[in-house]
C-alpha cells in the first residue's frame, strides 16, 4: 500500500480538487490519502482563534469568510448549494456552536479545538466529491486513531495507542482507498490536538510507518526538492535524490519542503519518501531514501526571513556559561518560540529566533529582568549546505553580516 499527502496548495480551489481526483484515480492498489486544510485556510483559522479567544465580535466575520470560501468550492464541485452534502453543513453548524461558547483561559487548547476544522472541512468535501465521481473511499477522522499527549499545538504522538488504532482503522477490508486529515490528532480523552504547523507531512509518515507502506508521496507545486526556494532565489535546480540524513539537516534548518519530524518514522522502516509535483504528476520528482554512497550535491540554500537577533549579557559582567544558555533555551521552548541559532562568547549569549506572532516586546521585557538585552529585527538567516567560500562571498556581498558560523558542510549566516 501507499500513502499520498496533499498540502493546501494542491486543494486550493475546485479545479485543484478535481486534479487530485485524477491523480488518485491513476493509482493502483491500496492507498491512504492525507489532506491539509484548503489553500490559506489554516492562516484564516488562526485569525479566528485569536478573535475567539479575545471574545471579539470579529470572529463572526471570519467564520462567514471561511464558510463562504468552502461553500463556493462545493458549489463548483457539486453544482449548486442545495446539493452540498449534509456532512459539510454539519461541520459548519458544529463550528458555529463552538464559537458561541465562551473560551477557556488556555489559548493553545482553544487553538487546537478550532484549527482542526480546516482539515475536517477539506477532507469531507474531497471525500464526498470523490464518491460522487466514482472514486469510492472511506473517510476517517484521524482524531479517532492518532493519539497524542496534551501538549497542545505541539502534541507528541502516543505510539502504542496510535499503532493499534491506525492498524484497525485502515485495514482495507471493505475499501482500497481511505481519505483522512493531516496535522491533527487527539488525546485519550478525545480533545483535539495538533502536531505543529505544517504537520500534515508528519501524519503521512506516521501512517506509512504503522502500515508498512511501500512509500510516502508528498505532492507539491514544485517539481521536487529544489536547492533553494524559487520565490527567494532565481535559477533553482532540482535535487534528484537525497539521503534521510540530508533531508533531516535541511528540514531542521528551516526548509519548508518537508516537516522536520517526517523523516524519522520513514527511516526507521526504510520507507522511501517521494516529493512530486501535482502540476506534473507524470514526473518522478525527488526521492529521499537510504543512501550508502556519497552524494555530490550542489550548494543548497535554506532561507528564513523575519528573524530576530537577541543578545543577552549578564548585568554584572559574569561569564556566560552553558547554564545560562540552558535556562534561556528552556524559557523559549516554554513560550513556543523556536531558537534557530545560538552562539556563546565570554559575556554574551546570542540567539536568533522566528519573530513571534504577537511580537517580541513582551519577551524582551521578561529577559530584561535578568540580562542586559539588545536586539535587531527584520533579519534573514541563510543556511548553506555544501557551501564554498565563493558562494558565501557572493551571497553576503554588499550586506551587513551579524553572525557567521561554518562547519564542515554547513554555513549559517545572519544578515540584513
Amino acid at each position: 500500500m501507499k500513502v499520498f499527502k496533499f498540502g493546501g496548495a494542491s486543494v486550493k480551489d475546485a479545479d485543484s480538487v478535481k486534479n487530485i481526483g485524477e491523480i488518485i484515480r491513476a493509482c493502483d492498489g491500496n492507498l491512504v490519502v492525507v489532506v491539509s486544510a484548503m489553500g490559506e485556510m489554516t492562516n484564516l483559522f488562526e485569525e479566528l482563534v485569536r478573535h475567539y479567544f479575545r471574545n471579539e465580535e470579529g470572529k463572526w466575520q471570519i467564520f462567514k469568510q471561511a464558510k463562504s470560501f468552502h461553500l463556493n468550492i462545493c458549489i463548483e464541485l457539486f453544482g449548486s448549494e442545495e446539493r452540498v452534502p449534509g456532512k459539510i453543513n454539519s461541520l459548519f453548524r458544529e463550528l458555529e456552536a463552538h464559537l458561541q461558547e465562551p473560551p477557556s483561559r488556555h489559548y493553545d487548547y482553544e487553538y487546537d479545538q478550532l484549527i482542526c476544522y480546516g482539515e475536517l472541512l477539506s477532507t469531507t468535501i474531497i471525500s464526498c466529491y470523490l464518491n460522487e465521481t466514482g472514486i469510492a473511499n472511506n473517510w476517517v477522522d484521524i482524531r479517532t486513531c492518532l493519539k497524542t499527549d496534551d501538549t497542545y499545538r505541539e502534541a507528541k504522538v502516543n505510539w502504542d495507542d496510535t499503532n493499534l488504532l491506525v492498524s484497525e482503522s485502515f485495514n482495507f477490508v471493505d475499501t482500497n482507498l481511505y481519505l483522512t486529515q493531516g496535522f491533527i490528532g487527539s488525546t485519550i480523552e478525545n480533545s483535539s490536538t495538533s502536531l505543529g504547523r505544517e504537520g500534515s507531512d508528519f501524519t503521512g509518515a506516521i501512517i506509512a510507518n504503522v502500515l508498512d507502506a511501500e512509500y510516502l508521496a508528498i505532492w507539491k507545486d514544485v517539481p521536487g526538492v529544489l536547492n533553494a526556494d524559487p520565490k527567494l532565489l532565481p535559477a533553482t535546480q532540482m535535487l534528484n535524490e537525497l539521503s534521510y540524513r540530508e533531508a533531516i539537516e535541511m528540514s531542521h534548518s528551516g526548509a519548508k519542503i518537508i516537516h522536520p519530524k517526517t523523516i524519522k518514522p520513514l527511516q526507521n522502516k526504510n520507507i522511501p519518501l517521494y516529493v512530486r509535483s501535482f502540476l506534473d504528476p507524470g514526473s518522478e520528482g525527488t526521492v529521499i531514501h537510504n543512501v550508502d554512497y556519497i552524494l555530490e550535491l550542489m550548494p543548497v540554500y535554506i532561507i528564513k526571513q523575519n528573524q530576530v537577533l537577541i543578545t543577552l549579557s549578564p548585568v554584572d559582567f559574569s561569564f556566560v556559561g552553558i547554564g545560562h544558555a540552558a535556562k534561556v533555551l528552556k524559557h523559549f521552548t516554554g513560550i513556543h518560540v523556536r531558537v534557530n541559532l545560538f552562539q556563546l562568547s565570554a559575556i554574551d549569549l546570542n540567539l536568533v529566533v522566528d519573530m513571534p506572532e504577537n511580537g517580541i516586546e513582551n519577551i524582551i521585557k521578561e529577559l530584561a529582568k535578568t540580562y542586559e538585552v539588545k536586539y535587531n529585527s527584520g533579519l534573514e538567516m541563510v543556511t548553506i549546505r555544501y557551501y564554498t567560500d565563493e558562494v558565501i562571498a557572493g551571497y553576503t556581498k554588499g550586506r551587513r553580516v551579524y553572525i557567521e558560523q561554518t562547519t564542515r558542510r554547513t554555513a549559517r549566516i545572519v544578515l540584513k
